[in-house]
């Protein structure tokens, strides 16, 4: 639009040229005046009728005839009438024009929509604003547009979600080129919008992975500079977890956007949430009613929207919150479309909601650079249409290794900026590794341990190994980096900075280097301690502490570090060192400093030494330890390994970067996953290989097994995810009761359904989870509820409320059994059957647990297994709907 000076000087020339200035109202006028009938007695002079109105549509002349409509405007379409303005003004305008040897530029070219009213609002229609110029026309002209009629159609056409082996991508970069050429050359927000849209369209992880994989490839052969940029809005962040970039937003600046973009009031807003439930389903349906602006959208890029979002994160102080709110506003004002608005307020709510996770994202990247490199690049890539010839466990041997290459670069150097460039030069190779290593300062992902029940069963499988336990301490796991200049970062098992929360042992880490130690990364257990005692205080007291700006002299909880491992000293890696190695290292070579900093307290053994181990158990009880950790010390790959037979949930780490579709399949070769064109042959995935005693990164295997005080064969736990409610009977009418809860599909990042629990609740729990989980019907403002299932929870019942999944609760249970109602693990030990839990029971919440901690499928399956080993007879039938009820919660 002109700016102020801009149109005085227009209205200035105006009024030299003697023409008056025209608006729109010039127009509506001449309609409502035709409106009167100007002679009664003349049936042609009858008022414009509705049905006028609503746009019906007649012949009209062509455009650029210097014949005018009929002078009877009663019968002319809105079309019609608008054309005969037009060359109204444009003669009025040209006679001006021709006196004072200058064209006004006040004219309007208002473009039909076919079958819509032009002039009157409605939810078709979506905005008035001004269009280019163009040759023989004023400068600032208006044109009409439809919703439909500005959104990307060479991206919306893309059949992204074909075989990669199939989709060529050349095929159709020339035309997307073309379409991206007006604003810039860069790729627009509407191809990664139809990449989301097609992947939140399938619970098919094939299917999301190829469509993955095909957008991804489209960005690296036409646009590559888009790449990065799409790979964090794809993944929901905009900066690995270790760089806190929050965009701080309330979901009051979004409803403010929509509310002011859209054209609606408070209770249009929120009669269309209470519908729908999900921020980016209400933007969709609310971009479909918007109503006129003066504003003509200016096409979104993936890089704009990215950088848009950065922009968000490093406002800060006075006058901030305006700022973002213009920002925001921007965003929805120029996507093009319900899909665009849709998932621009989804990543603004950081919950995209794909069902794409980031192993996923690391499959695709894999695949797309195995296929395709940007121009000027000189990597190989493979051919498709040899690629297309090989079998399915020739094709799963080729993705293989890329996908290896790239999830172990990740877990050690989880960074994307520095991965993504890394690729766009070099492909997928070994080299990527070296280049994007492990480095100070940026935190690998912790290797964890599986979960053994019981003494004996961690004895069975670690038989003729040796190996060490170690008290598991109550606190907080830590990675400590220090370079030789003594800078000091710390970082949580979720890679979150933590250094602001610990400046006593910032202090304290460069004074524990021994000599000839420059810079290192360890690993240790951050516990509470009682200083002058050395008396070990629980967790909860560790949370306490202030979580940033803590001033060392403001301390109140002490804490104690105890170290478990080393993985890097003096610019060398040492994960490849079995860990014997690496403990001795972290032994001699630091200085212990009682109360400060130590060693964890541990035990060598075999499995000969079960009465030995049991009392190191024990005494870790007694020390107010969680349990114990056991690890095996030394690499002994030509050593049978004697664990779970099932391969679920304990592969061992030679062979668990394999294809994810191969650990789908059980040994009795079940599982709908075997037909998966990812998969690795059958014969391969029987064999077993030793565990090894190397540091894995982002790995949980029976290399490391972790026994808890609260773990028995007769007490069984799992770590559930509550995703949904029913409202109760009699005295819990008010409450949710049943609630269902959901594992972790680790591979798809779906939420499978495996019971519903309504055991074990307080009628204060009940009262405060109905608080949390409100649906809006007494308070009327709706909380961490949906009306509508979230796409990426897997049941076919219809609960009352879906909950917005964000809770661990720990549940216990009788037994597992199949179940035709429940998804929980289905494919992994019957094709179209799922587990449930018998008598399910509540014991607490798990706050230090986020969902993606919750327990996995495959962990579920592996329980079961276990069960029908011990008891093979003893499978009994679920209780109908998988809920098991104490006779109390039935009053």
């Amino acid at each position: 639009m002109a700016s102020p000076a801009k149109k005085r000087k227009l209205n200035s020339d105006a009024k030299k040229t003697a023409i008056p200035s025209r608006g729109l109202e010039y127009f509506f006028a001449k309609q409502t005046q035709n409106a009167a009938p100007k002679n009664p007695q003349s049936s042609s002079s009858a008022p414009a009728s509705s049905e006028g109105i609503s746009g019906k549509t007649s012949p009209h002349p062509t455009a650029g005839s210097s014949q005018p409509p009929p002078d009877d405007a009663s019968h002319l379409t809105d079309e019609e009438l608008a054309r005969k303005l037009q060359a109204e003004w444009d003669a009025e305008a040209n006679a001006g024009s021709s006196q004072n040897g200058t064209r006004a530029s006040d004219g309007f070219d208002i473009e039909p929509v076919k079958g819509k009213s032009l002039l009157g609002p409605g939810p078709e229609m979506q905005s008035v604003a001004p269009s280019p110029p163009q040759s023989g026309k004023g400068k600032n002209t208006l044109s009409l547009s439809s919703v439909a009629a500005t959104e990307d159609q060479a991206s919306a056409s893309l059949p992204l979600d074909e075989s990669p082996l199939t989709f060529d991508p050349s095929k159709y970069i020339p035309q997307l080129q073309e379409s991206w050429a007006t604003d810039g050359g860069d790729a627009s927000y509407a191809l990664l919008t139809r990449c989301f849209v097609l992947v939140s369209s399938t619970q098919s992880r094939i299917k999301i992975v190829d469509t993955l994989v095909n957008c991804l490839r489209v960005l690296i052969e036409s646009d590559p500079s888009s790449l990065l940029p799409a790979v964090w809005l794809a993944t929901n962040a905009i900066s690995p977890p270790y760089v806190s970039m929050e965009l701080g937003l309330g979901g009051s600046a979004i409803s403010k956007a929509l509310k002011q973009v859209c054209g609606l009031d408070n209770r249009s807003l929120k009669a269309i949430y209470d519908r729908l439930g999900d921020p980016g389903d209400v933007a969709f349906e609310a971009k479909k009613k918007q109503s006129f602006t003066l504003r003509k959208p200016k096409p979104l890029t993936i890089k704009g929207v990215f950088q848009s979002l950065v922009k968000i994160s490093k406002t800060q102080g006075q006058g901030s919150g305006d700022i973002k709110q213009r920002i925001v506003d921007k965003l929805l004002q120029d996507a093009r479309g319900g899909e665009e608005s849709r998932y621009i307020v989804r990543t603004l709510c950081q919950n995209l909601r794909i069902g794409a996770v980031n192993t996923t994202l690391l499959i695709a990247l894999s695949k797309a650079f195995l296929l395709s490199k940007p121009p000027g690049a000189e990597f190989p890539t493979q051919d498709t249409g040899e690629l297309a010839k090989l079998k399915k466990e020739e094709l799963a041997e080729v993705w293989a290794k890329p996908e290896e290459i790239v999830k172990a670069c990740f877990a050690r150097h989880p960074d994307y900026n520095d991965i993504v460039p890394a690729m766009l030069e070099i492909g997928v190779c070994e080299e990527l590794l070296t280049r994007c290593g492990l480095t100070l300062h940026i935190p690998l992902r912790p290797m964890l341990g599986s979960i053994t029940r019981d003494l004996s069963e961690m004895l069975t499988k670690l038989q003729d190994r040796d190996f060490a336990c170690e008290y598991k301490y109550d606190g907080q796991r830590a990675q400590i980096h220090c370079d030789a200049e003594s800078k000091v970062s710390i970082f949580s098992r979720h890679l979150e900075l933590m250094t602001d929360k610990y400046p006593d042992l910032v202090a304290l880490v460069p004074k524990i280097r021994g000599e000839g130690v420059d810079s290192f990364i360890m690993e240790g257990e951050v516990v509470a301690v009682d200083r002058s005692t050395g008396d070990l205080k629980n967790f909860q007291t560790l949370t306490n502490r202030a979580r940033k700006d803590v001033a060392i002299g403001s301390i109140t909880v002490d804490v104690c570090l105890f170290a478990f491992d080393l993985m890097y000293l003096n610019g060398q890696p040492l994960l490849d060192r079995s860990f014997r190695e690496r403990r001795d290292m972290l032994r001699s070579l630091f200085i212990e400093i009682p109360h400060h900093f130590t060693w964890v307290k541990s035990l060598d053994a075999t499995s000969q030494d079960s009465e030995t181990v049991l009392a190191f158990f024990k005494s870790a009880i007694e020390a107010k330890c969680e349990g114990i950790m056991v690890k095996i010390l030394d690499n002994l790959p030509d050593l049978e390994y004697r664990g779970n037979k099932t391969g679920l949930g304990d592969e061992p780490e030679a062979v668990s970067e394999k294809p994810a579709a191969a650990k789908k399949v059980k040994s009795k070769g079940k599982g709908k996953a075997s037909a998966s064109e990812n998969e690795a042959p059958l014969e391969k995935k029987s064999r077993r290989k030793a565990l090894l005693a190397t540091y894995e990164p982002d790995k949980r295997l029976d290399s490391w097994l972790k026994v808890k005080k609260d773990y028995n064969s007769s007490f069984e736990t799992l770590d559930l995810i509550p995703v949904a409610g029913w409202h109760g009977q009699g005295r819990k009418a008010k409450w949710w009761s049943p609630i269902l809860m959901a594992v972790r599909n680790e591979e798809t990042g779906m939420l499978e359904a495996v019971c519903k629990c309504m055991s074990g609740f307080t009628d204060a729990f009940y009262k405060a989870n109905k608080e949390f989980y409100d649906d809006g019907s007494e308070s009327g403002q709706p909380k961490n509820t949906h009306v509508l299932k979230p796409s990426f929870i897997e049941y076919a019942g219809h609960p009352d409320v879906w909950f917005e999944p964000q809770e661990v609760w720990e549940m216990a249970f009788a037994d597992i059994t199949i179940s035709p109602t429940y998804t929980a693990a289905i494919g992994l030990v019957q094709e179209d059957k799922g587990l449930s839990l018998r008598f399910p029971r509540f014991m607490k919440k798990r706050e230090d647990k986020g969902i993606d901690e919750a327990s996995t499928n495959e962990f579920l399956a592996n329980l079961w297994e276990k069960q029908e080993a011990k008891a093979p007879s003893a499978n009994k039938p679920a209780v109908e709907d998988g809920v098991g009820a104490d006779e109390d919660d039935l009053m």
